[in-house]
């Protein structure tokens, strides 16, 4: 068995184990600063960089032979050194083998801005003026299309609280997994920002999936606390102990799903801004990438310390609390009762009989072993001697006279 393998199944079966849930404090503190970190860089940038779709502009499509991204690099420079305002920051991407796709701020059809461009492109591109499609996108549209995706958005969320709600029957859960996905969200959004690459629809559509990413792997945890947890009266386990072992089983899982999905999502990532430069694959990609990772943790580190700490007043939970309290104070009422050790002296074979007959005769009789004194040492199963209330002697109870167990000393 490999090194890995042993480590899933000691992490299964509780032989190693993490504390997640133990120090949920440290992950609460830990997320706060980082999301104060991304919400700082967010206002510092201004706000989301929105592409057209959303505020508005002007795109001009370009049909080239061949489209690669040194034509793209100049086709910026080139439109960038006219002196027409709205194209400064122009965004220029390929699409296709045979499209460049050029988007500046609004622009008048048919104005001397409009004429300066076209210039600018057909000399760059070496491309008569019919090969270059202009196409006009007003603020309502980039509003009808933000409209549209909050309405997604707050679809899928509704969804989510009454998916979780219906399958694990616990509300509290549907809360844990929205905080969740809210701190993916936000995180993702910030580093989005901080970046500064362009929020497109695609942008968009990479949101929603890593919703979806992060929902996934936070319901398997659960299901996994859900099956823990059943007939928690039962059980010699807490809440919380039951959810962080939860947690560690399907820790392996979760960082083995991660990278395997990672892994292309960076492949894309290198391609789309390395090789092809400025590509909406980049937006779509980036977003995956944060997000994925994102989810993960807090699958992890969020969603399952922050359900236990919201069941953790709930009558079962509060039981199996002191159920298990009390199991550690009777574990702790025999902790002192001394038992054998290879190190304790042991009494000689070979020790005098004048010093075995020494003993209180009276004791003998009492069934208390020689060697002991009333309520010091223990016998048995680790009950102390009781203390000896009188002599040892016949009740007359049994209408015949009972055998007497005599000292050694006074025997013939």
């Amino acid at each position: 068995m490999s090194k890995i393998s042993r480590f899933g199944k000691e992490l299964y079966t509780g032989e190693r184990s993490f504390d997640f849930v133990g120090r949920r404090i440290l992950w609460y503190v830990i997320s706060a600063v980082v999301l104060v970190i991304v919400t700082g860089g967010l206002m510092l940038q201004g706000g989301l960089n929105l592409g057209i779709d959303f505020t508005g502009g002007t795109r001009y499509t370009v049909t080239v032979q061949q489209a690669d991204q040194e034509l793209a690099d100049e086709l910026r420079s080139a439109v960038g050194d006219t002196d027409v305002t709205a194209a400064d920051g122009a965004t220029v991407r390929t699409a296709g083998g045979e499209s460049i796709v050029i988007e500046t701020k609004a622009i008048a059809d048919g104005s001397e801005a409009d004429q300066s461009i076209i210039e600018a492109i057909t000399a760059t591109a070496d491309v008569p003026e019919d090969d270059i499609s202009r196409t006009g996108i007003g603020p309502s549209w980039g509003e009808r299309v933000a409209t549209k995706a909050g309405l997604a958005l707050g679809i899928f969320l509704v969804g989510v609280v009454l998916f979780i709600w219906i399958y694990f029957r616990e509300w509290k859960m549907s809360v844990a997994a929205v905080v969740a996905l809210f701190h993916d969200v936000l995180l993702t959004v910030g580093v989005y920002a901080i970046i500064g690459f362009e929020v497109s629809p695609a942008t968009v559509t990479g949101f929603l999936t890593i919703l979806g990413y992060s929902l996934y792997d936070t319901v398997v945890v659960f299901d996994k606390v859900k099956e823990n947890t059943r007939n928690l009266s039962l059980k010699k386990q807490t809440y919380a102990q039951a959810a962080n072992l939860a947690v560690n089983q399907t820790l392996v899982r979760s960082i083995n799903t991660t990278i395997v999905g990672l892994l292309p999502v960076v492949a894309i990532l290198y391609v789309s801004a390395v090789q092809l430069g400025t590509s909406s694959l980049k937006d779509i990609s980036l977003v995956l990438f944060v997000g994925m990772a994102v989810g993960t943790y807090s699958s992890i580190f969020i969603a399952t310390p922050l359900l236990v700490h919201l069941k953790s007043r709930e009558k079962d939970v509060v039981d199996a609390e002191k159920r298990a309290e009390a199991r550690m104070r009777e574990a702790d009422k025999y902790a002192a009762v001394p038992v054998f050790d290879d190190g304790m002296p042991v009494p000689a074979a070979d020790e005098p009989e004048e010093l075995r007959e020494s003993e209180p005769d009276d004791l003998h009789e009492a069934g208390v072993a020689r060697g002991t004194s009333p309520n010091t040492s223990p016998t048995g199963r680790g009950r102390n001697v009781p203390n000896q209330q009188r002599s040892v002697s016949d009740s007359g109870a049994a209408g015949r006279p009972q055998p007497k167990r005599e000292s050694r000393s006074k025997r013939k």
